[in-house]
């Protein structure tokens, strides 16, 4: 992402947290820091995101995002977890598959965590298909684990270990 991007990134992010979809947590989206875009891409150690990009006219569709979350005391229980936004014209269509497969593969090539996971609501079955189409493991439900439109939800869990097949 540069600069440039950041206003359709806003953008993105504002329909998407006010759709009443998945990812409405009633929560007023904030705008991307300006200056700390100004100095680099906007990924460290601790958390990024990577704009989706149709590669054939170069119109941004979403953003992937990841943070690293933590099994246990040691850096070498730290794992990623990613998050998806798509336009909705976009759904549907293999991007996400693509977008979540490609952020797991960079992720994997320029950390040394060993694993990549991501959630879903039990109820968004597209999400679990790309996810499964990415390469990713269903491991299982983690039962009451997010407030979200005025209720506790499910969510699946999902999971790709750096020794698991591409």
């Amino acid at each position: 992402m540069t600069p440039t991007d950041a206003d359709l990134f806003d953008d993105i992010r504002r329909r998407e947290q006010t759709d009443g979809g998945f990812n409405d947590f009633g929560l007023e989206p904030q705008p991307v820091d300006r200056m700390l875009l100004a100095r680099g891409p906007l990924r460290d150690e601790h958390n990024g995101v990577m704009l989706v990009e149709h590669i054939a006219d170069g119109a941004v569709i979403g953003s992937v995002g990841w943070r690293r979350v933590r099994y246990g005391p040691n850096r070498e229980s730290d794992a990623w977890m990613i998050g998806i936004e798509l336009e909705p014209g976009a759904r549907g269509r293999g991007y996400g598959s693509e977008a979540q497969r490609l952020a797991a593969d960079y992720l994997f090539e320029t950390t040394n965590l060993n694993r990549v996971e991501a959630s879903t609501d039990v109820e968004n079955v597209a999400e679990q298909r790309s996810l499964a189409k990415a390469g990713f493991t269903r491991e299982g439900v983690n039962r009451g684990a997010q407030f979200r439109g005025g209720a506790y939800h499910d969510l699946v869990m999902y999971a790709r270990l750096r020794w698991d097949p591409r």
